[in-house]
């Protein structure tokens, strides 16, 4: 078995030889193991849900693959509400001609990924199309959420500290250099950001709203929470971390690292009287050495508004990403 043929979503012998040989033996667990048509698991007073699609090109890159960016996206989704990821599910759509060897490494690589985030692979799906090797995969992630934490968009307050915890635009900047063969040392920042989140939980930090970089980029999250809150942002440019390389890359593309996106970097707002005990657990955890505070949610605003303070002291309106930011990156 060198390539994927139409006969590998048959659902007959040959599928069954591609779930034995690639999917359970990487994912093996009791509930998976089961081979079920739906996987019964259980469950909490709150159960978080999420689901996504990866579509991304490359399928390997510097830091990451699509293995790994379709767990570290739908786990950090969930920890996005507080929520303590445990399920996955993951739906294979794989075109006539994809390399087997590449289709192991990257299942190999998300089985790593969701052992590192502490969440199973409890059931999947494979389709084989006509097509020119391409690999997509669709996920469902279900965690569970503390009974007291209540943690969304909304729930800004005048007076709350705005956390980034590291450098802006890593993903997106990887991604685009692979696209255009630009030869530079940027590599992915796709990360599960377990640690950080579920310690600031646990250590009784008054989080109130929680966001992952993605696509669009910081700018379009201070704004869509902005807008949830009906708050006013006020952020410093000089504050807002920028790798030095990530920053020469824009610089030489005309690309505004507030709309580049990432894939293991979030906003959390905080209290003001915990955002030096919030600073120094997310700098202690893994993939939060960089964590810095950014600005402060300054008054109350019926639209929502986000104001840059510039360089050069003025203020800029930040808004959402208009179009469409170039190349998908996930």
């Amino acid at each position: 078995m060198e390539k994927i043929i139409m006969e590998h979503g048959s659902g007959g012998r040959a599928t069954g030889e591609l779930i034995r040989t690639i999917f359970e033996d990487a994912f093996s667990n009791p509930v998976l193991s089961q081979m079920e048509d739906a996987a019964v698991i259980p469950g909490g007073a709150q159960i978080a849900m999420t689901t996504d699609s990866f579509v991304v090109t490359p399928l390997e890159f510097p830091g990451g693959d699509i293995g790994r960016l379709c767990v570290c996206g739908t786990v950090n989704d969930l920890l996005m509400r507080g929520a303590t990821p445990k399920y996955m599910t993951c739906g294979f759509i794989l075109e006539e001609g994809a390399e087997v060897a590449l289709l192991k490494r990257l299942v190999q690589s998300m089985a790593q990924t969701a052992r590192e985030a502490g969440v199973m692979v409890v059931a999947g799906d494979t389709k084989v199309i006509e097509g020119n090797g391409g690999i997509y995969i669709n996920t469902t992630g279900v965690g569970i959420v503390p009974t007291d934490v209540d943690i969304k968009a909304a729930n800004a307050k005048v007076g709350d500290k705005i956390l980034v915890s590291g450098t802006m635009g890593d993903h997106h900047a990887t991604i685009l250099s692979s696209r255009m063969n630009i030869q530079n040392k940027i590599v992915s920042d796709n990360a599960p950001l377990n640690e950080m989140v579920l310690q600031l939980l646990e250590q009784g930090i008054k989080v109130h709203v929680l966001r992952d970089v993605t696509r669009g980029g910081l700018g379009t999250v201070l704004k869509e929470l902005a807008q949830s809150s009906h708050c006013e942002f006020e952020v410093e440019q000089d504050l807002i971390p920028v790798s030095a390389t990530v920053k020469d890359f824009c610089g030489l593309l005309g690309l505004d690292p507030l709309y580049m996106g990432n894939e293991g970097k979030l906003v959390a707002i905080v209290a003001p009287e915990d955002e030096a005990k919030a600073l120094e657990i997310i700098r202690l955890a893994r993939y939060g050495k960089d964590a810095v505070t950014i600005g402060t949610v300054t008054a109350e605003h019926p639209t929502g508004n986000v104001l840059l303070k510039t360089h050069i002291g003025g203020r800029r309106s930040i808004d959402i990403l208009q179009g469409e930011g170039l190349p998908r990156i996930c």
